[in-house]
């Protein structure tokens, strides 16, 4: 035992181990950043590639492969510290590099954190471990909103037109919420709640996607009225990837193991699996049979609905919140959907608009509503709480109100000058001819060694052929080609 206490005595003293840095909320940090880096990789690339029609499974996952690769590099040469580093303007920060040795090892600290007007208060944001873990969680936070983006314009955006897309997006739209809302800028020090992203992050992506898939324009008419998923099994795959990892984005946004990360695990589960239950129900209700895409989006609306305040709202309460999210999503979905012309007009090819930028409003407003004031005060410095419980809370809602005016508006601004801008050099759609084909004329692959979208198997065109006897001999499993062919007996 007392050689243990020496050897762990002298690892204290190492480099390795600063007196600032604290081993349990540094290794949850990490823990927790893996989670929601796995939401994206491969959580939404497997999820994108089987809920669409087999022939844009590839292009697809690579929609999503390729964005979180990008982010990656984009943010630490340059975005990291737009969102999170010193201020330029109330909306903006200083883009730097976040590369330098002495940077990343030294203890975290967003520098512009510190609320105004509580000078008796030291409540700058300042985690107990370094840098370099700060940077990686919010990366995984900026990569599954450009994924999330792109379920909107799946099915015909140019491939060029999306890789040019992504920096842009990044530097021009997702910093400005991260910053105005968390970094520091005039929206976190006005007092706003968005605990873990449901402003930054959900509504930016719903809205930004229904913007985007307006100027990119539809999808063939074919696919628009059939779009089945190619693989139901395998989107349960990414589905649950994405559901399990949300205990991380949620259960991170305190930035330590704290007693406030446990509710806002607790609530973010909760929440999904209500939301789940009446979005089935009100399937069964009204289409008389449960639909599983149908909860997975249930799933969904829930998670991004409990994101604003997971960790500020009593569990009761996500469970009111998931009743709602699962219900008014579902509305705008199948009923006022159908009702506006807009909607109509514009191809959002997996409903992000619905999915994120409704649920995600939704639960940014039900903050400031049930944002009980004992857990605030968890994480934040002055007296905070929703209208349900009195006092400033009327206030507070209307602070959640002009801030989401302000992510919707800055959004729809910054998409369509991006890819106003782009559209001057790369076609933002794929041509018809390419549409019909699918992955293999987007990338000279398919993501099945099957025979054409829709088309029956025929024994003369797809492999094999019977023998003059009408005799069916199955192919050897040892040659190449697909396996598992149909026998017509």
């Amino acid at each position: 035992m007392a050689a243990e206490q020496i050897a762990y005595t002298v690892k204290e003293f190492a480099p390795a181990v600063p007196g600032w840095l604290n081993k349990g909320d540094n290794a949850w940090q990490m823990t927790a950043s893996t989670l929601v880096g796995i939401q994206s990789m491969p959580g939404l690339v497997i999820l994108y590639a089987s809920i669409v029609k087999k022939k844009w499974a590839v292009n697809s996952a690579f929609m999503a492969l390729y964005a979180f690769a990008a982010v990656l590099i984009c943010w630490v040469l340059l975005c990291y510290r737009m969102a999170f580093g010193d201020e330029l303007l109330p909306f903006w920060g200083k883009g730097a590099p976040a590369l330098g040795q002495k940077y990343l090892l030294g203890r975290a600290k967003v520098p512009e954190s510190k609320h105004r007007g509580y000078n008796d208060v030291d409540d700058i944001t300042e985690p107990l471990y370094p840098m370099a873990t700060l940077v990686y969680f919010q990366f995984t936070f900026a990569a599954i909103t450009l994924i999330l983006l792109a379920g909107s314009v799946l099915g015909r955006m140019n491939i060029r037109a999306w890789m040019a897309f992504v920096p842009l997006w990044l530097i021009f739209s997702y910093t400005v919420g991260a910053f105005s809302l968390w970094g520091g800028g005039f929206l976190y020090h006005w007092g706003v709640i968005d605990y873990s992203g449901g402003y930054v992050i959900h509504l930016s992506s719903g809205i930004a996607g229904l913007t985007a898939a307006y100027w990119v324009g539809p999808r063939l008419k074919c696919d628009r009225e059939r779009f089945p998923p190619n693989n139901v099994l395998l989107m349960l795959a990414g589905a649950g990837l994405l559901w399990m990892g949300w205990s991380g984005f949620n259960g991170g946004a305190p930035y330590a193991a704290n007693i406030d990360a446990s509710i806002a695990v607790l609530n973010t589960n909760v929440c999904a699996a209500t939301s789940l239950l009446i979005w089935t129900s009100l399937d069964v209700v009204f289409f008389g049979k449960p639909s599983v895409v149908g909860a997975v989006q249930g799933m969904m609306t829930g998670l991004a609905c409990i994101t604003p305040g997971a960790g500020l709202v009593q569990s009761w309460a996500a469970i009111v919140m998931g009743m709602l999210s699962g219900s008014i999503p579902w509305v705008s979905m199948m009923v006022l959907h159908k009702k506006c012309s807009l909607l109509q007009k514009v191809d959002d090819a997996l409903g992000v608009f619905h999915t994120h930028a409704v649920a995600g409003l939704l639960g940014g407003l039900l903050t400031g509503l049930l944002a009980e004031p004992d857990l605030c005060k968890l994480i934040l410095p002055f007296d905070t709480r929703g209208a349900f419980y009195a006092g400033n809370g009327g206030v507070q809602f209307l602070k959640q109100i002009v801030a989401a005016l302000f992510v919707i508006t800055w959004n729809v601004v910054s998409t369509s000058i991006i890819l106003l801008f782009i559209r001057l050099f790369i076609p933002l759609r794929m041509p018809d001819n390419q549409l019909e084909i699918g992955d293999d004329a987007a990338h000279g692959e398919e993501a099945y060694a099957l025979w054409g979208d829709g088309e029956k198997y025929d024994p003369t065109e797809h492999g094999w052929h019977t023998s003059q006897f009408s005799e069916v001999a199955a192919p050897s499993p040892y040659v190449n080609g697909a396996r598992g062919v149909t026998i017509n007996l």
